[in-house]
C-alpha cells in the first residue's frame, strides 16, 4: 500500500511530502499534497500545502498550476514571501514579465538582502527590456508591410515579397500578436479577393499563423471574416488555394476543440464561451458546401476532409457522438448527393476522381460513430430512402443516381449498401443496365457489380449470376473502360480463395491471362487514369496468386507505372496500391496452422489451406529487391503524404506492413532511410490502425538499431520516434518487437540527455525496468543494457538513490550472472551509477551476501569488458569511503588488483591504470604500503 493511500492525517502527510521532495520524487510529493488538502479543514494549512505543491510544480514544469497554488496561499496569507517568490517564477516562465516583476519587487522589499530575490529581479528586468525592443522592431515591420500592401502603384513583386513576410512574421509569437492588434484581419480579408494566387495563399498561410494554438484571436476571426467568405475561398478552382483554405479551416478546428480541453485559452487568458456554436457554425457552411454548383471539385473534396478529420469521435471512450448525430440529421442527404452525382451526366455539382471515395470514408466514420442499433436502424432508414426517392422516378438517370448511390455506400459502411441492394428491383435492373448500349449507364452498372462482389453477402449470388456476363462484356466490348472494369469484376471473383493455393475459382492459368491483361492497361498512357486505376485494383485481387506475384515484379514498367499512378492526383488508387504491395512482399498476416489439426482436418476430409511454393521465403526475398530497384521506397512516401480521406487507416496500414517487409533485411535498410523511409514511418506510427502502429513502430525500431538515428531521423524528427519505440514496451507485443524497441532505445539513450529526457517523459524507463525481469534471456540482457545508458540521466540515478527498492540489488545480482551480456550490462550500469552517484557504493554490500564473490569474479572474468568494469566498481567503492577500501583490501581483491595493475600480456591498458588507482587509494589510506615500501621490507 502506497503512502497516501493509508489513513494519515494532513500534517503527517505534509510531513511525507517534504521526505519525498527533498528524496527527489516530487510526484510521490504531489500526490500526498493533494490528499492532504482534501484531508484539511483549516486555511492557514491549506496555504502552506498549496504553497508546497506549487514548488513541486515548479519542479514539473507545469507552471500554470504552480502559479495557481501560489495565487491560493496568497489569499490566505498575502504575506507570505515564499509563496510570493514561487509565483514569480511561475509567471516568468509563463513569460508574464511584467505581472512576474511586480511579485519578485514585493519579495525584495520584505526581505531586502535575500539574493535569490535581486537575481530575479535583474533577469526579469533583463527581460522586460528585450520584449519590449521586439515589440517595437515588430510593430515597425508590420506597418511597413502593411502600407506596402495598401499601396496599389507598388510593384507586384514588392507586394508578393511583403505577403511572404508577412506569412513569416505570423509564426512568432510577437508578430502574430501585432498583426492582429494592428487591423491585420481586415487587411487579410482585402487579399483574400486578390487575383493573384500567390497573394492570396500568403493570406491563408498568415492566418494560419494566427490561429494556431490560439482560441480566443481563431474565434474573433471566425467572426470577423465569416464562414461564407473562407468557404468561397476554398470552393474556389485553384487547387493549391482550396488545400491552402483547407489546411486553414482545420486548424481553426483544432485551436476551436483543443481550447475547450484547456484551462487557459488562448495566450492571453481571455475567458470566452465555450466555441461549440461557432463549430457548428462552420460544420454547417462545409455541409452546405456539398451539394453546391459553384463550388469546385478540390473544394468539395477539401470539404468532405474536413468532416472525415472533425466530426468522428477520436476516440470511441468518449461517449459523446452528438456531433455525428447532428451532421447526420443536418447533412446525411447532402454527402449522398455527392455519392449519387454521375460526373458524365452532367447532372449535380463538380466532382473530382475522389470525390466518391471521400464520400465512401466519410460515410463509413459517420456509421462507425454510431453507438445503438436504434441510430444504425435511422442511418440505414435515411438511405434507403434517398436511394428510393431516385430509383422510383421515371427515367434513367434517376435510377443511374441510385444505383452509384448504393455504389459508394458499397465502398463505405458496406452493412449500410447490402441492405439497399437488396430493395427490390435494384440488382435487377444494375444487371440490364451491364448489356445496355449506353456506355456511361455500363459504366455506373458495372462498377456497381464490382463493389458488390468484394461484400461476402453478395458474392456468390454475382459468382452465380454475373460471371457469364462480366465475362461476355470483357470479350465482346469495343470500349476499354468497360473491358477493365469487367476485368476487375473477374479478377475479384477470381481471387475469391485468397492465399490458399488449392482455392481457385478458375481453370489453370485464367488468373495469369487475367494478370497480363491489367498489366497492359496499366502499361497504356492513352487510356484515362481512372481506367488504369481499375486495372490495379484487378491486380490487388490478382496478386494474392504468387505465380501473378512473380511475373508482376518482373515486368519494370508495369511496376513503376504503378508507382507513377500512387504518386498522381488520383487518390482513390491508394488502397489498391498498397493491397498490390502487400501481397507481392508478403507482408499480411498468415496463421500457421498446428500440424495436428492439419493431420486431423486431412483424416475428416476437410479442407486444409495450402501455401503456393513460391510464397517461400526465398522466393518473397527476391521480390523485395525488385521492388526495392524499382523505386517502391519513394512511391510508398508520396502515398504517406497525400492529404485525402482516400488515405485510410486501412492504406496507412497496408503501407506500414510494406515498409516493416522492407527494412527486414539490414542491408536494406540504408536504401530505405535514403529514399526517405524513416521520414515517412513516423506519422504512420501515430495515425493508423492499431495493428497499423505496431507495424510501423517495428519498422522505425529495425531502422534505429541499426543506423545512426541522427542521420535516419535529422533534425527535431529524432525525438518524434521515441513515442513509437516506447509503445512497442508492451506484453500485448511480441518479444521479438520489446526486444528490437529495447535495443532501439539503447541507442538513442546513449546520444543525448536531451533524448534521454524524452524516453523519461514518454514514461518509457518503468517500462524497461519491467523488462529487466524478463524470463527469456535476450530480452532481459536488452533492457538492462537500455537501462545502462538512461543511468546518464540524473533523474533516473535518483530513481535508484531512492529508498525501499531492489534495484540496486538486482544490478549486483545480475553482475554474477552466466549470461556474458548480462552481465556487461548490469556491470556497466554499476560501474556508472556508482561514478555519478558515491553514496550507492555504501549500499552494495547490503544488497546480497554475495557482493564481495561478484566482484572478484569480475575482476578475475577472462572478458577484459567484464574486469574493466568490476575494476571501475571497486575504485569507485574504494573513493567513497575508506572502510569500504578496508573490506576490499582484506578480501582477494587485493591479490587480483596487485597483479591485474602489474599487467602483462593479454591486460589492457585501462585495466591496468584502474587497478593501479586502486592500490594507490589503499596506500593513501594507510591500509596497504607503497609498492616501493612493499619491495624494501
Amino acid at each position: 500500500m502506497s503512502v497516501i493511500e493509508t489513513e494519515q492525517g494532513p500534517v503527517a502527510l505534509k510531513e511525507v511530502g517534504n521526505a519525498l521532495f527533498k528524496a527527489g520524487d516530487v510526484k510521490g510529493a504531489v500526490r500526498c499534497y493533494t490528499r492532504a488538502l482534501k484531508l484539511s479543514d483549516s486555511p492557514a494549512e491549506k496555504a502552506v500545502l498549496h504553497r508546497n505543491r506549487s514548488a513541486c510544480y515548479l519542479k514539473l514544469e507545469e507552471n500554470s498550476k504552480a502559479e495557481a497554488d501560489a495565487s491560493k496561499a496568497l489569499d490566505t496569507d498575502p504575506g507570505d514571501v515564499k509563496a510570493r517568490f514561487r509565483r514569480a517564477q511561475a509567471f516568468q516562465k509563463l513569460s508574464r514579465f511584467d505581472q512576474a516583476f511586480l511579485d519578485a519587487q514585493r519579495c525584495a522589499q520584505l526581505e531586502p538582502k535575500n539574493k535569490a530575490f535581486q537575481d530575479l529581479l535583474r533577469q526579469l528586468g533583463a527581460q522586460i527590456h528585450q520584449k519590449s525592443r521586439e515589440l517595437n522592431s515588430t510593430d515597425a515591420r508590420v506597418q511597413q508591410m502593411f502600407a506596402l500592401l495598401l499601396d496599389a502603384s507598388a510593384k507586384d513583386s514588392d507586394r508578393q515579397k511583403a505577403a511572404q513576410n508577412l506569412v513569416v512574421l505570423s509564426r512568432e509569437d510577437a508578430g502574430a500578436e501585432q498583426i492582429f492588434r494592428n487591423d491585420g484581419v481586415k487587411l487579410i480579408q482585402k487579399l483574400l479577393v486578390s487575383k493573384q494566387e500567390e497573394v492570396v495563399l500568403s493570406a491563408l498561410r498568415t492566418l494560419v499563423g494566427l490561429c494556431t494554438g490560439h482560441q480566443s484571436r481563431t474565434m474573433a476571426i471566425v467572426n470577423e471574416l465569416g464562414m461564407e467568405q473562407l468557404c468561397t475561398v476554398m470552393g474556389s478552382g485553384a487547387s493549391t488555394v482550396s488545400l491552402a483554405a483547407c489546411h486553414l479551416l482545420q486548424v481553426m478546428f483544432e485551436a476551436l476543440t483543443e481550447g475547450m480541453n484547456r484551462e487557459i485559452r488562448g495566450k492571453d487568458e481571455a475567458i470566452l464561451p465555450e466555441p461549440s456554436k461557432e463549430l457548428r457554425s462552420m460544420l454547417k457552411h462545409l455541409l452546405g458546401m456539398l451539394p453546391a454548383p459553384n463550388v469546385s471539385g478540390p473544394g468539395r473534396d477539401s470539404a468532405i476532409n474536413l468532416l472525415v478529420k472533425q466530426v468522428p469521435r477520436k476516440s470511441l471512450k468518449n461517449p459523446d457522438n452528438s456531433l455525428t448525430l447532428w451532421v447526420i440529421d443536418q447533412g446525411l442527404k447532402k454527402i449522398l448527393e455527392v455519392a449519387g452525382t454521375v460526373a458524365e451526366l452532367a447532372q449535380g455539382p463538380p466532382l473530382t476522381d475522389n470525390s466518391h471515395m471521400s464520400c465512401s470514408v466519410l460515410l463509413s466514420k459517420l456509421y462507425d460513430d454510431l453507438q445503438s442499433d436504434k441510430e444504425r436502424e435511422n442511418f440505414n432508414k435515411l438511405c434507403e430512402e434517398y436511394v428510393q426517392q431516385y430509383f422510383s422516378r421515371p427515367g434513367l438517370d434517376a435510377k443511374l443516381r441510385a444505383i452509384q448511390t448504393v455504389s459508394v455506400l458499397l465502398q463505405g459502411p458496406s452493412d449500410v449498401g447490402n441492405r439497399t441492394l437488396e430493395m427490390s428491383g435494384l440488382m435487377d435492373a444494375v444487371i440490364s443496365l451491364c448489356a445496355s448500349e449506353d456506355v456511361i449507364h455500363q459504366q455506373v452498372a458495372v462498377e456497381s457489380v464490382i463493389h458488390a462482389a468484394g461484400k461476402a453477402k453478395r458474392a456468390s449470388f454475382i459468382t452465380t449470376n454475373g460471371v457469364a456476363l462480366l465475362k461476355d462484356l470483357y470479350k465482346k466490348s469495343e470500349n476499354d473502360r468497360i473491358r477493365v472494369r469487367a476485368l476487375v469484376g473477374l479478377c475479384k471473383l477470381g481471387s475469391a480463395g485468397g492465399t490458399d493455393f488449392s482455392m481457385k475459382q478458375f481453370a489453370e492459368g485464367s488468373t495469369l491471362k487475367l494478370a497480363k491483361q491489367c498489366r497492359k492497361w496499366l502499361c497504356n498512357e492513352s487510356l484515362p487514369p481512372t481506367s488504369r486505376r481499375w486495372s490495379v485494383e484487378g491486380l490487388a485481387y490478382l496478386t494474392f496468386d504468387a505465380d501473378v506475384k512473380e511475373d508482376f515484379v518482373e515486368d519494370k514498367s508495369a511496376l513503376l507505372a504503378m508507382f507513377e499512378l500512387a504518386k498522381s492526383e488520383d487518390k482513390t488508387v491508394l488502397f489498391a496500391v498498397g493491397s498490390t504491395l502487400v501481397n507481392c512482399t508478403n507482408s499480411y498476416e498468415v496463421e500457421k496452422p498446428d500440424p495436428q489439426m492439419v493431420e486431423l482436418a486431412k483424416y475428416a476430409k476437410q479442407h486444409v489451406p495450402e501455401e503456393h511454393p513460391k510464397d517461400a521465403p526465398a522466393y518473397v526475398e527476391k521480390r523485395l529487391g525488385k521492388l526495392l530497384e524499382s523505386g517502391v521506397v519513394s512511391a510508398l512516401v508520396c502515398m504517406v503524404k497525400q492529404e485525402s480521406p482516400a488515405l485510410t487507416e486501412a492504406c496507412r496500414e497496408c503501407i506500414a506492413r510494406v515498409f516493416l517487409a522492407l527494412v527486414e533485411r539490414q542491408e536494406d535498410r540504408g536504401t530505405v532511410v535514403a529514399q526517405g523511409g524513416g521520414k515517412a514511418l513516423i506519422p504512420l506510427a501515430s495515425d493508423n490502425t492499431g495493428l497499423g502502429k505496431i507495424k510501423a513502430a517495428q519498422a522505425l525500431a529495425k531502422i534505429t538499431i541499426t543506423s545512426n538515428p541522427e542521420i535516419a531521423f535529422p533534425g527535431e524528427r529524432i525525438y518524434e520516434v521515441i513515442r513509437p519505440l516506447a509503445s512497442l514496451l508492451n506484453l500485448e507485443c511480441t518479444l521479438l518487437q520489446n526486444f528490437e524497441s529495447l535495443m532501439a532505445l539503447t541507442n538513442l539513450a546513449g546520444i543525448s540527455d536531451r533524448l534521454r529526457q524524452k524516453i523519461i517523459k514518454e514514461k518509457a524507463v518503468q517500462k524497461v525496468e519491467g523488462f529487466m525481469f524478463e524470463e527469456h534471456e535476450l530480452v532481459r540482457a536488452s533492457a538492462t543494457e537500455c537501462m545502462c545508458n538512461l543511468v546518464l540521466s540524473t533523474e533516473v540515478q535518483k530513481m535508484y538513490l531512492a529508498t525501499g527498492n531492489d534495484r540496486l540489488k538486482l544490478l549486483v545480482l545480475y553482475s554474477g550472472e552466466e549470461d556474458e551480456r548480462l552481465r556487461k550490462a548490469a556491470a556497466g550500469t554499476l560501474a556508472m551509477l556508482t561514478a555519478e552517484q558515491p553514496e550507492l557504493c555504501a549500499r552494495i554490500p547490503g544488497t546480497t551476501t554475495h557482493w564481495l564473490e561478484i566482484i572478484q569474479a569480475l575482476l578475475l572474468s577472462d572478458i577484459s569488458d567484464l574486469r574493466h568494469r568490476g575494476a571501475v566498481i571497486v575504485q569507485n567503492m574504494m573513493q567513497a569511503e575508506k572502510s569500504l577500501a578496508e573490506t576490499l583490501m582484506e578480501s582477494e581483491a587485493l591479490e587480483i588488483l596487485t597483479v591485474l595493475a602489474k599487467g602483462g600480456e593479454g591486460i589492457p591498458e585501462p585495466i591496468i591504470k584502474v587497478a593501479q588507482n586502486c592500490l594507490d587509494k589503499a596506500v593513501e589510506y594507510g591500509i596497504i604500503r607503497s609498492r616501493e615500501g612493499r619491495e624494501k621490507n
